[in-house]
């Protein structure tokens, strides 16, 4: 179903996001986010220095969608859903990964066919309706900083995004230190939640990179890792971050710091 995979830097997808659609080859892509087309209400792509935009056409219908990475392109064998999953709307499949994994398949033609369904029908989906001003008050919180998560899990970046999130930061994601720089040279977080061990560069080297950049050296470093031990954690505090937690990590406890250090930076 994909034509095309394309890579765009941020003023261009925010046309594409302020036009609401996408022209390539003489046709007109109706544009989508796949966050809010899956009901996440009021979901907004993470500020990236580039954005995933995917041409994907079913039969007569052609839709943009953004989403969030592009992982891999890889052969698979779709297997067919039990009752339970074939219910649910935009479900097309799933498969086994290669590690085990189990992946669900999406039908983003049919997410799109839905929610343009329940908008002749007066109804609307629940990433489109419009939020009460009470609503607002409690979900469009004014952003209180700028979080940088950088770890190489998906599933932590992720998580660890949605829960900032929803306490109203503004989220920037990196896989490993070298990606993390590389944005760095854009963007000045308030604080940086980090893991250690990540390919090409780990959390160490990172810190130690920051530290002795003078543009850098005054962003607080959260350590978020799976190692306990008292020397990984002694070196942690030689090398300059500034609170060290193991994983998993006390939710609260992280907010808690995180809102201490962010508010510090802007004084």
């Amino acid at each position: 179903m994909i034509e095309l995979a394309s890579e765009l830097k941020p003023e261009a997808i925010m046309k594409v996001r302020s036009a609401n659609s996408y022209e390539y080859l003489g046709r007109s892509y109706p544009y989508h986010y796949l966050a809010r087309m899956l009901g996440e209400r009021g979901a907004q792509p993470a500020p990236a220095r580039r954005h995933w935009l995917l041409l994907v056409k079913g039969g007569s219908e052609r839709l943009a969608l953004e989403i969030d990475g592009l992982i891999s392109n890889q052969e698979i064998i779709v297997k067919t859903l039990g009752p339970q999953m074939a219910r649910v709307p935009g479900m097309a499949g799933a498969t086994v990964l290669g590690n085990g994994d189990i992946a669900l398949i999406l039908n983003p033609i049919a997410l799109a066919a839905r929610v343009a369904a329940l908008a002749g029908s007066g109804k609307q989906a629940p990433s489109e309706r419009p939020l009460s001003t009470t609503q607002i008050g409690l979900t469009r919180r004014i952003p209180t900083g700028t979080v940088m998560v950088v770890d190489d899990s998906l599933t932590v970046r992720k998580i660890t995004g949605r829960l900032l999130a929803r306490q109203g930061y503004t989220v920037a994601t990196a896989k490993d230190g070298v990606d993390a720089l590389e944005q760095l040279t854009e963007l000045r977080p308030d604080v940086m939640l980090v893991d250690i061990e990540m390919p090409r560069m780990d959390g160490f080297e990172l810190t130690r990179n920051m530290r002795a950049d003078g543009l850098l050296k005054s962003i607080p470093v959260i350590m978020i890792t799976s190692r306990s031990a008292d020397k990984h954690r002694n070196y942690a505090e030689e090398i300059g971050v500034n609170h060290y937690m193991g994983k998993p990590y006390d939710e609260e406890e992280l907010l808690h710091l995180i809102s201490l250090y962010a508010k510090a930076q802007k004084e």
